[in-house]
Parts: C-alpha cells; structure tokens; sequence
C-alpha cells in the first residue's frame, strides 16, 4: 500500500499535511508520526503522554518539525517493510531514487531503552539525490526555549529548567541555525547517511550511530517486529490488515506497565474549525479491555497478560472492596489526575483549536466499562489462564457494585458533555459485566452471591427490553424512554444479549441501517436530535462501521457485511491506518491511529471469515 504526497496550503503561508498523509514508528514507549513528505511532525519524548517535542501536525510555525527529505522536486511513496513496524518514505525525482528508512528500536536493555533513541537512515538507491534536513525541536509543545550545542556532527539541545536534552548526531555535516540545525547533503546510488536522535542526560550520553550501527539496529528492529507477528494465529483472508492493525495496536503500549492507550496523538480534529479536539494519550478502561479481546483471538495472551497485570495495580478496587465507582481512563503510569487544559499559543490542526491536554471526561460516570472489563477478565480467564483468588474478590466486589448502581443515569460511552441520561448502552453493559461474572463462578466453581446477581441481571434485562425499546421507532433507542438511535447498540446482538436473528434486533438493524449508515460507515448518532452539549458536527465513528459489518454477520447477512467490510477497508490511509472518524469526503478525521478502529476491524475480520467458511 502506497500514496503519494501531496502539499495542502492554509492561509498565511502555513501547510499541513492531512491526518492520513501520516505512517507510525514507535518503541513501546512512545511514538513518532511521520508524515508522506519525509517529516516528523509529532513526537513526545520520553513517553505517549510527555509534552511534545515536535507537533507541527498542532501548529505549523510554533510545533516544532524533523525535516528529511529530497531538495529537488519530488514524488513520494510510502509503506512499511513487510510485516513491521519500520517505516520507508521513497523519494522519486528526475535524477534518482531515494528513501528514509524510520525505525525506533525496541531494545530490552533498560540503558538503551532510557536513550529513546530515533534512527532515520537515507539512502539514495538509484542515481543521485541531493538530500535536506532542518531539526527543529520546540519542547514542552512549544513553550520551552532551548539552546544548541555543536561538536561536530553532533549538536544537544538542551533546555532550563527541568531538564530535557536531546542529542542529534549524523553522519553528514550539520550546522546550527538559531535554535534548529540543519544540513544538506547529496548521495549517489549505494550511499547512506544516518541521524540519530537521543534522549541524553540521567547517564545517558551521546553517542554516534555509525553505518554499521544503523544496519544492525535496523535488522534487529525488523526481527522483533517480525518475531513478535509471528505468533499470530490469523489465516484468514485479510491477513495484511489484520497484521497491520495487530502491529498498530502494539505501538499503542506503554511496555514498562502493560498500558495500552486510546491513540498517540491529541487534538486532532473530528470535523475541522470544531471544537471536538480531545487528549487520547490515556488508558481509556473501555477501549484497553476491547484491546484484550482482540489480542486475544490473535493468539497475543502476553500483552492480553501485561493489561490484566495493570488492571489488577492499578483499576481493580483491591481486598475485594468497591472503593465507589471506577475511574473511566488513566494515564499510562496509572495515575488518576489528568486535568484538562489548553495551549492557546498553539493553533491547532489546520486552524482548529483548540488544543487539549488532559482529559476532563476522566471524572465523568460511565457504567459500560464495567462489562468492558469484566467481559475482559472473563476472555482472558477462559482463553489465557485463569485468573487468580484475589482478581476473583476485585471483580465480586466490581459486580456487588455495579447490582447497587446500574440504574443510574450516566455520560455513557460517548462521554457526551449535554447531561447525564439513562443510556440503553450503559445498562447493556452493566447485564455483560453481571452476566459474565455468574458465567465465570459457574465455570469455576467460585464462591459468589449467585441468588442476588441473577436477579439484578434478569432486572436490568427487562428494564431494557421494557424502557429501551420504542413501538413507535420499532427499534432499541438510545436512552430510556426516548426515541433517537444510537450505533452503540450493534453491540447488543455482539454481546448476546439478544439474538441476532430476533425480530425486534432486525428491526433495530434495519432502522440503524437507514438512518445512520452511509456508504458502509456509520454515525454514531445524529447530535442534532440528542444534542451532545459541542458545537459542530462530526464525521463516522469508524468503530460503528465494523460492528456494523459484525452485527450483519450474525445475523446473517453476508453477503451485505463483506461488500461493508470491503468498503470499509477502501477508507484506510495508504499504509492500513485509521483515524477515529471520517469525514464525509472519506477523509481521516480525529485522532490517529485509533486503537478502537483497529481492535474493531480484528474482530469483524475473524467474525466475517468463520461466516465464509
């Protein structure tokens, strides 16, 4: 999968590449969007959630860039090296072929692991291409001065303050240029250069990647990407996305505590000029347990194992006591204060801001991770290991909790910021993590109040089926008493709750189908007949799309499901990426990569092909 490049001019002279004009590199610590013109234009160092380095993607003048690209006129093309996550850019102009080899490398040595060392290896592989670069960083986005230091072809730059260093070091001749570096460099056919950016300081010294070092890194960093697909069990017939959004989904944990987050990015744009701008940086307890699920079809029960280990520190209430209700996100640290604020100095994607930082939805009551994660442990104790007598208590205690509480109204799973309202997919969820519970005492044999949990969850089935379900509409709705739909309840059918066949479900698909699909994608639902308390509009959830497509299969229809799936997978980026949302022009819309819309396409890929046969 290859795409060129192309230049998107804004006003005042500023340009941004769109949010799909973009491939991924990480080190399970962090990541690095590179754009299709050669460009890093976000990066957050040491970690997913530190304050960006370079994110000209939020600001093209005040962000801070890598710039590494041909200096005459050129088209581009870009993918990744079979079945990893090492990114090549190729360079073609009227003299030559060239491409930048962008790899982070996944070191299990915890010295080299603190250097969060980023390689960019050129090479000119047909004629001759004279080659530029600019290194502009602006820490803490964009709000912390910082000087160069030059040795050579090396230069630190290093900021006051809590410190923060970075060390460039090149193969090619660099110059300081204010507070960036830059160099121009030419290559004929065989020839290399190499740049390295390291984190310093704490014992970490610069250190020159040599060409030696590059090759070997970058072997090393393809056999790790490369042995860890290998363990797969995926045979099916879109092995290449499924790789893909499996190989994403891994660039999205935080290694050192088994944190997955919801995407690397923050304030990308559901619609531009909206203010539907959000921090994704976290560990969203509903979308991380998703991620456990489709890990574990895959056969990935090591990082299924590393989030249950995470869950088990830092979300499950502990001795078996509900402490109050569970915390929707976290940070990757486990952390439980994530303040929202904005940067102001910055302008946003393509002039949309704001720019968010923190996420304030972490306050809010949302009773669907409770079958999320419940649904999650349940998976995992069936299919990885069972889980231990003290995860046991934590989640006798999550379910005595959620019997006391279900019936509350909530923000629900789109953490809408209009008011609490008894939303039918919260009460849903609330039967999952109920549901699931008795299965896994019965399975087990583990000691729990069976009598009490069988009637809360019979309750909460009738209350749906009673309040959730309007004759008028001749569908399930999106809150109590209401009339508006709402794409979560795909996942009525998906968590068998009702059958996929039942007259009253095709009757709610037929309704879904009609009102909020388009073209195979899906709105979540319509925010001018249930206002959301934003401005604006927004583009499809690409979530809803594949439970779309999931939903379809079950209930049988097919064939219609593959024509979705296959249109579906028309609307991914060049490399197999998606964003949260798409606009209804097919372009990618709010943050990138989402690691919902990949975990969703895993599942709707395995469901669709045991349909097939």
């Amino acid at each position: 999968m290859g795409g060129p490049a192309e230049d998107h001019g804004v006003p005042g002279g500023r340009r941004y590449l769109p949010i799909a004009e973009h491939g991924l590199i990480g080190d399970l610590r962090s990541v690095a969007l590179v754009g299709t013109d050669g460009t890093i234009d976000w990066y957050c160092c040491p970690s997913f959630d530190a304050p960006s380095v370079f994110a000209s993607i939020l600001d093209a003048e005040r962000g801070g860039c890598f710039e590494l690209a041909a200096a005459v006129p050129a088209r581009t093309k870009q993918f990744y090296f079979p079945d990893t996550n090492v990114l090549i850019t190729r360079f073609f102009t009227e003299d030559g072929v060239g491409e930048v080899q962008d790899f982070m490398p996944v070191d299990g040595t915890s010295a080299e692991a603190e250097r969060h060392r980023l390689i960019r290896r050129v090479v000119c592989v047909r004629g001759s291409i004279p080659f530029r670069t600019r290194v502009a960083p602006r820490f803490d986005y964009g709000t912390r001065p910082h000087t160069v230091r030059m040795s050579g072809e090396t230069a630190v730059f290093e900021t006051e303050g809590p410190a923060l260093a970075l060390a460039l070091t090149a193969t090619v001749p660099l110059e300081a240029d204010g507070p960036d570096v830059r160099g121009d460099f030419k290559l004929a056919e065989g020839e290399s250069a190499v740049f390295a950016l390291d984190k310093v300081g704490g014992g970490v010294l610069p250190r020159r990647c040599a060409h030696t070092e590059a090759e070997e890194q970058f072997a090393a960093t393809v056999a790790y990407w490369r042995r860890w697909l290998s363990a797969s069990k995926y045979r099916g017939r879109w092995r290449e996305m499924v790789h893909r959004s499996a190989l994403t989904l891994k660039l999205l944990t935080y290694a050192p505590t088994g944190a997955i987050v919801a995407a690397p990015t923050t304030s990308l744009p559901e619609q531009l000029s909206g203010e539907r701008n959000w921090d994704y940086r976290y560990v969203w307890v509903r979308d991380a347990a998703f991620c456990v699920y489709a890990l574990l079809r895959l056969g990935f029960t090591g990082e299924a194992e590393a989030f249950m280990n995470f869950v088990t520190r830092h979300i499950s209430p502990g001795d078996g006591k509900p402490s109050g209700p569970l915390q929707i996100m976290y940070g990757i640290d486990g952390r439980t204060e994530l303040p929202e604020t904005t940067l102001d100095h910055l302008e946003g994607h393509q002039g949309s801001a704001p720019v968010r930082v923190g996420n304030a939805a972490a306050d809010q009551l949302q009773l669907d991770i409770y079958g999320a994660l419940i649904d999650s442990i349940y998976l995992f104790d069936k299919w990885a290991k069972p889980i231990s007598s003290d995860q046991w208590d934590d989640v006798c205690a999550l379910v005595d909790w959620v019997c006391e509480n279900w019936d509350q109204p909530d923000e629900g799973i789109w953490e809408t910021r209009g008011g609490r309202k008894n939303f039918l997919y919260s009460r849903l969820m609330c039967w999952v993590a109920i549901e699931r519970a008795i299965r896994m005492a019965n399975r087990r044999g583990l000691p729990a109040d069976l009598p009490r949990w069988r009637e809360h969850r019979d309750t909460i089935y009738r209350r749906i089926m009673s309040r959730g379900w309007s004759k008028a509409r001749r569908a399930f709705v999106q809150h109590e008493d209401g009339d508006v739909l709402d794409a979560a309840l795909l996942m009525m059918p998906l968590t068998k709750f009702i059958a996929p066949t039942d007259p009253k479900w095709l009757s709610t698909l037929d309704a879904l189908t009609e009102e909020l699909v388009s073209d195979s994608l899906v709105y979540r639902y319509d925010p001018q007949a249930s206002p959301d308390g934003l401005r604006g509009d927004e583009g499809t959830f690409s979530i809803c799309s594949f439970w779309y497509v999931e939903a379809m299969v079950h209930a049988g229809r097919i064939d219609e499901a593959r024509l979705a799936f296959e249109k579906m997978l028309t609307y991914a980026n060049h490399l197999g990426l998606y964003a949260e949302e798409i606009s209804h022009t097919g372009e990618q819309q709010g943050n990138f990569p989402q690691a919902f819309t990949h975990l969703a396409l895993i599942s709707a890929a395995f469901n669709l092909d045991r349909a097939l046969g």
